[in-house]
């Protein structure tokens, strides 16, 4: 059957949801919902656009969001959308303790059938990423296994889920946006190298793949290597050894606490040998943690791969060889630490031991360990650890960096703190518009003086930034794509859309 008259898709795209697709618990926090709408959207720019919603407005102490929202939306189950489903999924998310954070929520109300008000404690400018990302479910039809067969007004609608194994949708007739080419999409949940066999064989149009793959050629599939913000960076121990967490973890570190030695690092890394080595050219240097997002400040980039200016950092800050074993030393300290990774992760792997062969021509040991994520819990504030992060929402950067999440969940680990970057975070979070917060975003990085970026504190060397790589049929047109979060969820659908064949 030629391609061009095939309506189906098989995908292979990413992990199963472990909890389903419940949106007031997290799904599609990190792309696109599927099954339902939003009330705002980002376009491919990054800008903020409306969907469900028509306007939205902001009071002028920033407490009051009121949304008008469509009144021409159903339910793949042809009920109407109104304003009480939008009441009643942001009460449920914020009611369910999930990792939809909706504490700044004071309450939030109908105004009318399509008029919807949130009235929040204090002004947080990004409440606007909770419009862009919640999807909405039906009232009246929502229950506790919404999660394993949603109902919702989006592009598509759930059909059949067999766990482990694949989802079946179907486009939904009633969705009120542009109408998908395709009629039904499988998604079958394999993993990435099992997905490129499956690529190889066939068997998929669609298929995720890691770096080791991608200059392998598949016959009638080309490679799509969509940029991304999905980072990996070493977060270091910001203060001196000695305190402990509540459950009796250490704290703190004596080398990584030195400034001399967290800047040496940075500027010592060779962050384009290690895109080219590691990822395999397909990926980009990474100098923070939300890199070409509308709120990173372009003058956290340094000039790195420079030995002998790291060479120089760290004899300023009075570290020297002086026994002569290849490791500089303060005083009695010798510049020795260990950095901890995922073990369940080869590139993560990777990137240390290639980081730690680049460290070693400064004079810096860093020992390097593979360890389980429950290990690295309880290890994560006194050693070095490959992180990775990277979301469409700047409020990621006030958990990783503000002082109040020193030790909080997987935040601010290192202990990090600096006044004046609370300050800027905090103007940045109760600012009344987006272009507002962004300016305070990128002082937090560095106002010229100081910043949690290299440039400034350096609490964290940020290494790389994965490209999203897919084998995708030849002919198979997938519009344009915006730069991707994280690797959860799959964003490569937010343009479902757009996507169709090509003569």
């Amino acid at each position: 059957m030629a391609t061009e008259n095939k309506k189906e898709l098989i995908l292979a795209i990413g992990s199963e949801p472990d909890e389903g697709f419940d949106p007031t618990t997290g799904w599609g926090r990190y792309g696109s919902p599927l099954f339902q709408s939003t009330l705002l959207k980002r376009n491919n720019d990054m800008e903020i656009v409306k969907d469900l919603a028509t306007e939205y407005s902001v009071s002028d102490d920033g407490l009051v969001w009121t949304v008008t929202i469509r009144d021409d939306v159903k339910f793949s189950d042809s009920t109407s959308l109104t304003a009480h489903d939008v009441v009643f999924t942001y009460q449920t998310a914020q009611e369910s303790s999930s990792v939809v954070d909706l504490t700044v929520m004071d309450r939030v109300e109908a105004l009318d059938d399509y008029t919807v008000q949130f009235t929040l404690k204090k002004p947080q400018s990004t409440f606007v990423n909770l419009l862009v990302t919640l999807g909405i479910v039906p009232k009246d039809s929502y229950s506790s296994d919404y999660g394993q067969n949603p109902i919702g007004s989006g592009p598509f609608k759930f059909v059949q889920w067999d766990k482990g194994q694949q989802l079946i949708v179907e486009a939904n007739p009633e969705y009120y946006g542009a109408k998908p080419y395709f009629e039904k999409l499988t998604f079958l949940y394999l993993s990435e190298e099992t997905a490129f066999a499956a690529a190889r064989a066939g068997q998929v149009d669609v298929a995720a793949i890691v770096p080791a793959f991608a200059n392998q050629q598949v016959p009638g599939m080309r490679l799509l290597a969509l940029e991304s913000v999905d980072n990996r960076g070493i977060m270091f121990p910001y203060t001196m050894e000695g305190n402990k967490t509540e459950e009796g973890h250490p704290i703190g570190n004596a080398v990584t606490s030195d400034l001399a030695i967290r800047k040496a690092i940075n500027v010592a890394i060779d962050r384009e040998a290690l895109v080219e080595g590691i990822l395999n050219g397909y990926g980009s240097p990474a100098y923070s943690v939300s890199d070409k997002m509308p709120w990173w400040n372009p003058d956290t980039v340094i000039q790195d791969g420079n030995l002998e200016e790291a060479k120089k950092i760290l004899a300023d800050g009075q570290w020297e060889d002086r026994d002569g074993d290849g490791i500089v030393e303060k005083g009695s300290l010798k510049a020795e630490f260990t950095l901890i990774y995922s073990a369940s992760d080869n590139t993560r792997q990777s990137l240390a031991i290639a980081v730690a062969d680049q460290l070693k021509q400064i004079g810096i040991k860093v020992n390097v360990e593979g360890k389980s994520w429950d290990e690295i819990k309880k290890q994560m504030h006194s050693n070095a650890v490959v992180f990775g992060w990277g979301s469409h929402d700047p409020l990621e950067m006030y958990h990783l960096y503000h002082s109040k999440y020193r030790g909080v969940s997987w935040y601010n680990t290192g202990y990090y703190a600096n006044d004046l970057v609370d300050k800027y975070l905090d103007k940045a979070l109760t600012a009344k518009d987006e272009e507002t917060a962004n300016q305070y975003w990128q002082k937090a990085q560095w106002d010229g003086s100081t910043g949690f970026s290299a440039k400034g504190d350096a609490p964290w060397a940020w290494l790389v930034n994965h490209n999203h790589l897919y084998l995708v049929k030849e002919n198979l047109y997938m519009g344009q794509q915006k730069i991707q979060p994280h690797g959860h969820g799959w964003p490569l659908t937010d343009n479902i859309e757009a996507w169709r064949w090509e003569n």
